[in-house]
């Protein structure tokens, strides 16, 4: 067998490490990560750069999306169309990204989490910033690599002009790391980056006197003290507590409105506006009367108090808590150094790579130029040579077969020379263009001289990219248009402890729910059940006694169990509503049973005599339902479960105790035997504590029965079990 065909065998678990490891590292190399010299992803970069390709500049027109991302899944970046979109949509989002790279026409989606438009009916093209990041691809500043199938070439980064890695900062999940870098403002950046370049080595409390934290698009508070600040930047790692900016404002009658100006950055508007909606709703905010949200190109959410008592710090200080006005803002600085290898830098290092990288641009830019113009300086030295003898030149052109040996013998010309020569159009034959390119060569000998001098001094190198950061400051800092910081650092805030009658305004109410499904909820506990009324031809069948705040669980024979809350129910007047009104129950379902909502588990029990019990969080679900039970019996119990033992009752008239510790928990499913029938089936199941008795209620009246007469009827799960003892409710039922 030939080399190329030989098999070799492998052990599994090392071909599955090697394919993982590969795997890996292509997440992390070429999708996840941004790298500290351009702040860029693969994916932001290759759009950039196809959008150079198709010369959709600053000053230039606008071309549609979709011609943009098909070039870059065409040529560069071989993914889906919508992720690509997706990645430009939010290069041009205003209150997404810092300083927007795209400069978009059409529908690219709002604050609310409004999502953008098909690419087919927007359009685009590049910001002054990502002209910036781009400027000097033409002059050797960086290097370029192949594309995915080799056609063509890309760069590996961008010159990056602009310090984008902090100014935009970066999100991404790579495989066992991540990266999390909130956007500064460029103009503090620009001036921790010329301490830092007069001052290197520079302690990280000194520049951070100049960049003090976050600045995110959409404004906001930064509840951060300096020294936790210092720290996540000296890490770089941490968390910061964002919230939204908000004010009082007065109105009629003493009254007082809070208008909400500012959001935290990536929440959705409409989600804080549903947020505050839903709590009015349900009663947590009893000193909240109306939500209106007035906003227009601005963020305008207003909140009107009701009355005139509270203060508006200490009521927010509710809603910070209760909703997203409030979130956290992660730092994690984990970028790929150099484009290599990735690891977690802090502010210092971050800054001084974005330096390191533009003196790196300014020398490969300038031996590029210098290359171009020692080739400019020898073809004009030619040409003043033979400008002072153009007769003779016309004449070996015109007698001479090989025109160019006879120049370069002639004139002693090189071969570039002598062809350039050659080339030389008859209109510059003139005396006035021989002055030209006098003029020419000086210039361009002064500039060589020029570059030489910076490229063999590191001071004169230090003192250009001083002068390139003063410029990306006066194009793109405090002075400039929407330059100014947006988000207030409140390094002296402290959360102010609401009282509790605004946290939570629950009041008792009983809920009622009859036979035939109607549901209404009336203040107070109703202790005389006999005074409710009902339809004529309806009776009642569920009171629970809760709060205002509270959820009920509902379930029904189909195994399902249903969620709702009581402040959305209708109140106690009249007759009530249909619960399927509240809830999507089928019209073949029964109601079998309803209870708060609580942390206790539950016992669920079919006719067929199977049951399990049910942690809490298994069964809340939404008014849509959660299928918990999936036997084909009914379901006939589903009650909380509180105690040490489990007591079945048939129909047969056979009961059975046996310990809670023998019935399985589980989150959905048939569930096992607790009682076997020849005849019959499962009437009622409880869990009780053995000690306290087994209690049974028949209407008004009340059986217990001592835990030292049970011990007949005391046995395992999925017995039989025995005749009820005498005085047990001919209901068969425990309630």
């Amino acid at each position: 067998m030939s080399e190329a065909r030989r098999v070799r065998e492998t052990p599994f678990v090392d071909v599955l490490g090697e394919r993982y490891v590969s795997y890996a590292l292509s997440t992390i190399m070429s999708r996840s990560l941004p790298d500290v010299r351009d702040g860029l992803k693969p994916v932001h970069r290759r759009l950039l750069y196809a959008m150079r390709a198709l010369r959709l500049d600053p000053t230039s027109g606008f071309k549609k999306c979709a011609r943009v991302v098909g070039d870059v899944i065409g040529k560069y970046h071989p993914h889906g169309d919508q992720a690509v979109y997706d990645a430009m949509v939010r290069l041009a989002q205003e209150f997404a990204i810092r300083y927007p790279l795209v400069d978009g026409q059409g529908n690219f989606g709002n604050v609310d989490g409004d999502g953008a438009a098909a690419m087919r009916y927007t359009e685009a093209r590049l910001t002054a910033v990502a002209d910036a990041l781009l400027e000097g691809l033409d002059e050797d500043a960086v290097d370029f690599v192949e594309t995915y199938d080799g056609e063509d070439s890309e760069p590996a980064v961008l010159p990056a002009a602009f310090p984008n890695l902090l100014a935009n900062g970066a999100q991404g999940i790579a495989v066992g790391m991540a990266t999390s870098i909130p956007p500064h403002n460029a103009d503090e950046i620009c001036r921790a980056l010329l301490h830092l370049l007069h001052n290197p080595g520079a302690r990280l409390e000194t520049l951070m006197r100049h960049l003090p934290g976050p600045d995110f698009p959409t404004g906001g508070v930064l509840l951060e003290g300096e020294a936790a600040l210092q720290e996540a930047y000296r890490s770089g790692r941490g968390r910061f507590r964002l919230r939204a900016a908000w004010a009082a404002e007065p109105m009629s009658r003493g009254r007082l409105r809070v208008v909400v100006r500012e959001i935290p950055w990536g929440i959705p508007k409409a989600r804080i506006v549903t947020q505050l909606d839903e709590l009015v709703q349900a009663r947590k905010l009893p000193w909240l009367a109306e939500i209106r949200d007035e906003s227009a190109d601005d963020v305008r959410v207003v909140l009107e108090l009701r009355g005139r008592g509270g203060e508006p710090a200490e009521l927010m200080e509710v809603l910070f808590r209760l909703t997203d006005l409030e979130t956290r803002v992660s730092l994690n600085l984990n970028v790929l150094d150099g484009g290599r290898v990735p690891r977690v830098m802090g502010l210092a290092e971050v800054l001084q790579a974005w330096l390191d990288h533009r003196r790196e641009v300014l020398l490969r830019r300038s031996r590029h130029r210098l290359q171009a113009l020692e080739k400019r300086i020898h073809v004009l030295e030619g040409y003043l040579l033979v400008f002072a003898d153009l007769d003779t030149v016309i004449q070996i052109i015109r007698e001479t077969d090989e025109p160019r040996s006879e120049l370069m013998e002639v004139f002693r010309l090189t071969e570039t020379q002598a062809e350039a020569v050659l080339n030389m159009r008859l209109r510059t034959l003139r005396r006035l263009e021989e002055e030209k390119l006098r003029v020419e060569h000086a210039r361009l000998a002064e500039e060589r001289n020029s570059l030489t001098d910076l490229v063999e001094s590191e001071a004169l190198q230090w003192e250009r990219i001083e002068t390139e950061i003063r410029d990306v400051r006066a194009r793109f800092g405090a002075e400039a248009e929407g330059g100014a910081r947006r988000t207030r650092i409140d390094p002296n805030a402290t959360a102010r402890e609401p009282r509790a009658e605004h946290v939570e305004a629950a009041e008792p109410v009983t809920l009622i729910c009859s036979r035939r499904g109607w549901v209404r909820v009336v203040r107070g506990h109703v202790e005389n059940e006999s005074e409710l009324r009902y339809r004529d031809d309806d009776e009642g069948r569920f009171i629970v006694r809760s709060e205002s705040t509270a959820d009920v669980l509902v379930a029904t024979d189909k195994g399902r169990l249903y969620t709702l809350s009581l402040s959305r129910l209708p109140g106690g007047r009249g007759f009530g509503e249909p619960i399927r009104l509240h809830a999507q129950i089928g019209n073949d379902e029964e109601l079998v049973a309803c209870w708060p909502a609580d942390p206790r588990p539950a016992l669920l029990a079919t006719e067929d005599g199977r049951g399990f019990l049910a942690q809490a969080g298994d069964l809340i679900g939404s008014r849509s339902g959660r299928q918990v039970v999936t036997a084909a019996a009914r379901l006939v119990v589903c009650r909380p479960a509180v105690g040490d033992h489990v007591a079945v009752v048939g129909t047969n008239r056979k009961l059975l105790i046996f310990a809670a510790s023998e019935l399985p928990q589980r989150s959905r499913g048939q569930g096992v035997y607790l009682q076997r029938y020849r005849t019959g089936h499962l009437s009622d199941a409880v869990v009780f504590a053995k000690e306290e008795g087994l209690v049974c209620r028949t209407g008004t009246r009340t059986r217990t029965f001592a835990a030292d007469a049970l011990t007949p009827w005391t046995g395992k799960r999925g017995q039989s079990g025995r005749t009820v003892p005498k005085g047990f409710p001919s209901s068969l039922r425990f309630d």
